[in-house]
């Protein structure tokens, strides 16, 4: 929820961006989701065509999340061909085309196109919408120049109104304006270290195992010493992390003495053997 009085301050993105078309829709719900999901992938045109129980409808409203302004600017056409008059492309969402010949494309394909024709000759595109029981019909699709089918379960392709317009407002949000790297390295307050502070930390973990034994394996040490190295190196290690292994080093370098505990009676876990020098 926006927690705003009158919704989120929505507005059209610059230039042209698609227009979805709502064919038929039957409940107001479906509608203010619809418009939620259109707020989520900057989408803002609305369009219903014979909404089954008029327009406007209050619970559209309560369940739109802050996405007022999309439903404000809703508009009301009377058929298909109304509602995309003045478009020059017009795509249409269906889940099995038949005894058609027409471009079919995914909703990755499709957001890619789309921002082809808004970007390039910024030409004025719907996408369509169908009914949630049945979806677009024949006279529907025969509006459009272009289908959209989801890639997904063939064994169970069920969509509700707002997941399908959700799926096409996310690719289309992905490829319009995100600029998100694919991955990010989530560090909070501190930072990835540097190669200097790995090597200034790894250079005295070094002597403190030399210093302990545990490297005596002479011609084990280096293949051991570069192993180390790779792991470090390989970690993302955070300046954060290297402040605590300091600690740590630093309180193992004080000797198991210093505790009261003698060597020979706290012996080695068995998974460390192996790595001890012989």
């Amino acid at each position: 929820m926006t927690g705003r009085d009158g919704g989120a301050d929505l507005a059209p993105l610059p230039g042209e961006s698609p227009i979805v078309v709502l064919v038929r829709p039957q409940l107001a719900e479906n509608i203010g989701m619809v418009a939620r999901a259109m707020a989520n992938g900057g989408l803002f045109h609305l369009r219903l065509v014979a909404p089954r129980d008029g327009w406007p409808l209050e619970r559209a409203w309560y369940a739109s999340s802050g996405a007022d302004r999309i439903l404000d600017a809703a508009t009301v056409h009377p058929t298909v061909a109304d509602a995309v008059a003045d478009c020059r492309r017009v795509f249409a969402t269906c889940p099995r085309p038949r005894h058609v010949i027409v471009p079919v494309h995914t909703a990755r394909g499709a957001a890619e196109e789309l921002v082809k024709i808004c970007r390039g000759d910024e030409h004025r595109v719907a996408i369509l919408f169908g009914p949630e029981r049945a979806g677009l019909e024949a006279e529907d699709m025969a509006r459009a120049d272009t289908l959209v089918r989801y890639p997904l379960n063939p064994r169970h392709m069920s969509l509700n109104l707002a997941q399908a317009v959700m799926i096409m407002a996310y690719e289309w949000w992905n490829a319009a304006e995100d600029q998100t790297p694919p991955r990010q390295f989530m560090t909070n307050e501190t930072s990835v270290a540097t190669k200097g502070e790995l090597d200034n930390f790894l250079e005295r973990l070094v002597r403190e195992l030399d210093a302990s034994g545990f490297l005596d394996n002479h011609p084990k040490r280096a293949g051991m010493v570069r192993n180390l190295r790779h792991w470090f190196n390989r970690g993302e290690v955070t300046t954060q992390e290297l402040r605590t292994l300091h600690g740590v080093v630093s309180e193992l370098s004080k000797g198991r003495m210093l505790r009261g505990r003698p060597a020979e009676e706290d012996p080695p876990p068995p998974w460390l053997e192996e790595t001890l020098p012989r």
